[in-house]
């Protein structure tokens, strides 16, 4: 497969060539007489618009799908088409990245094509193609090294079948844009500048709120709550279609080297009960042989048992973005900033163009690594689970072990119980009572200050032992936290004052800025108003006898439509009334007319 994708470069060459050659040029200049022969021919083709496509989204995010083992192969650096130092690995790598991009770019580009016929053509051909050689590949090479029996259809199933879906939809491209051309079918219109979802969005902004919200389900609110005034973007589908694969294909890689340790260490067993069987159980390093295995038994079942919660737990950081996506970019968008750092109010243009291209490849490889770093986590709690609980059972020391955690709870109990009974003598005995009968609690104001300082003096000595075991939990909880979410990008691990080190969060805050500046309804909104009165207004003047083609009726100054709209505003949101700029002398009596008219 390595081969043929250096050979697919010259289809893929030849595919973009075509495309480009129909795509036209906007703005061409006739600088020689090579340019005026070309005309405005050989146009630059746009894979996807990784920013404002919100149709054909799972079509690009299939074609995403369908490069997953092509980036595994990169992940694993297994690309070496030339022998380098060391040092210069990392072009080796961009180098592989450039060629699986242009290998896989005629998907993209045919998708994404407004010539439908000829696109369809090329990129069923394309697809048909690489599903060909794929099949080929699996009937001759069936088997492998790392899983044995089926390792290619092991390996290239969603492959295969991300192929068998591009197949599909290109047909169904063929046979539509057949049907258009034939004169059977109305031709699809273009791409709209406002998309539906966005017009919903900017509709029910302007809609008075209803008095009583609709009451949700469970899963509504504890799971994820459907806004038909809200898409995600291609990138987005992509990227989470692209990592469940990646995802798979990582499991699968991690579970055959765990099957090659696991024989390894079935050998060493088998030597140490040769070991123990030649010394007839009587061996001075016995005990220690018999601790080694148990440790290794309990290794490789901890292992095999972690690895559904680590896998189930990074499936759900997939969902989980998404959820938090669309909640960071609704807060954007109604100008909410609070739940960001104050050092990402204004983040820099350069970095945020940067985070759009680096989010899909970082969300990906955060989770890859992030599996591995849970479920080695994973697999030490439950070594200590099963060291602390379950090994002392089966040795048949159960009340010793219920003893060491009797103890344990009890001390911790003390310890805790004596933190909240120092909370209860503060509060008691140290503060002066209630302002008023509604406040919730006792002002910050000292009483008993001769006993308050006596407090403090004899728990002073008592507080820094205490403050030991409080360093250690803090120290314990930010380990478990860190690793625990270590593959969530959209949030940070960092402390307060150092998110700017956690790249992967300042890569999330980057591409929220992008899609917030470039989809935001309201501002796509005001430009298509702006585009269409525009249009209009050309339109009017390029007709001479404009006015035939209106029927009559009763004119309406644009004023009195200005202030009627600007009436319902105010009437609709009652909050914006005192908030109006004072022009000339308004009297009072129209401001309270409003506001009747609003609570009406």
């Amino acid at each position: 497969m390595e081969l043929f994708l250096h050979y697919s470069l010259i289809p893929s060459f030849f595919i973009i060539l075509v495309l480009s050659f129909l795509q036209r040029r906007d703005h061409c200049r006739q600088r020689a007489n090579t340019s005026y022969l070309l005309r405005n021919h050989f146009g630059i083709i746009m894979p996807l618009d990784f920013v404002g496509t919100f149709s054909n989204r799972w079509s690009y995010g299939i074609a995403f799908g369908a490069t997953a083992n092509k980036i595994m192969f990169l992940f694993s650096e297994g690309y070496q088409p030339l022998q380098v130092p060391k040092w210069a690995q990392a072009f080796v790598l961009l180098i592989g990245g450039f060629e699986v991009g242009l290998s896989h770019f005629p998907f993209f580009a045919c998708l994404s094509s407004k010539f439908r016929l000829v696109s369809a053509i090329l990129g069923f051909s394309y697809s048909l193609m690489w599903f060909a050689v794929t099949i080929f590949h699996i009937i001759e090479c069936p088997h492998g090294q790392l899983v044995g029996n089926f390792e290619a259809v092991v390996f290239y199933w969603p492959t295969l079948l991300c192929l068998v879906f591009l197949l599909g939809r290109f047909l169904y491209m063929f046979i539509k844009s057949l049907r258009v051309h034939l004169g059977r079918e109305l031709q699809d219109e273009e791409k709209p500048f406002l998309e539906v979802h966005q017009a919903g969005h900017v509709k029910q902004l302007l809609r008075k709120a209803p008095s009583q919200e609709k009451k949700k389900s469970w899963f509504e609110t504890r799971i994820y709550a459907w806004d038909p005034c809200f898409q995600f973007p291609s990138r987005m589908i992509g990227t989470t279609v692209l990592a469940f694969i990646c995802l798979y294909l990582f499991i699968v890689i991690e579970f055959c080297m765990f099957v090659h340790v696991r024989d390894g260490l079935d050998v060493f067993e088998g030597h140490l009960d040769n070991y123990i069987t030649s010394t007839n159980e009587t061996g001075p390093l016995t005990p220690v042989i018999l601790k080694v295995k148990e440790l290794i038994d309990v290794s490789k079942g901890v292992w095999m048992a972690t690895i559904l919660p680590a896998c189930l737990t990074c499936v759900n950081y997939l969902f989980h973005i998404l959820v938090c996506y669309r909640k960071h970019i609704k807060r954007l968008w109604s100008g909410n900033k609070n739940f960001l750092p104050l050092k990402f109010h204004n983040p820099s243009s350069s970095e945020s163009v940067v985070a759009i291209a680096r989010y899909s490849g970082w969300q990906i490889a955060y989770i890859l690594w992030g599996y591995l770093v849970i479920h080695v986590m994973q697999s030490l709690c439950g070594m200590v689970v099963m060291y602390s609980l379950v090994l002392p059972i089966v040795h048949s020391r159960g009340l010793e072990m219920l003893r060491s955690l009797g103890i344990g709870v009890l001390t911790i109990s003390i310890v805790v119980g004596l933190m909240i009974l120092q909370m209860w003598i503060a509060a008691s005995c140290f503060l002066q009572p209630k302002m008023d009968t509604s406040d919730q609690q006792k002002p910050l104001a000292l009483n008993n200050r001769r006993a308050f300082h006596n407090f403090n003096y004899f728990l002073f000595f008592y507080n820094v032992l205490l403050g030991l075991g409080a360093c250690l939990s803090r120290l314990f909880i930010s380990c478990i936290l860190g690793a625990w979410l270590i593959a969530r990008i959209d949030r940070t691990i960092m402390q307060n004052g150092y998110e700017k080190a956690d790249m992967g969060y300042s890569t999330w805050i980057g591409m929220l800025y992008v899609d917030h500046y470039h989809t935001n309804p309201v501002l796509v909104s005001f430009c298509h108003i702006l585009m269409t009165s525009h249009r209009e207004r050309k339109l009017q003047q390029a007709v001479k006898y404009w006015y035939l083609n209106h029927s009559p009726g009763p004119r309406v100054s644009a004023r009195s439509k200005t202030r009627w709209l600007l009436l319902q505003t105010l009437i609709n949101n009652p909050s914006l009334i005192m908030l109006r700029k004072p022009k000339g002398h308004r009297p009072r009596e129209f401001t309270q007319i409003l506001l009747a008219c609003s609570e009406s």
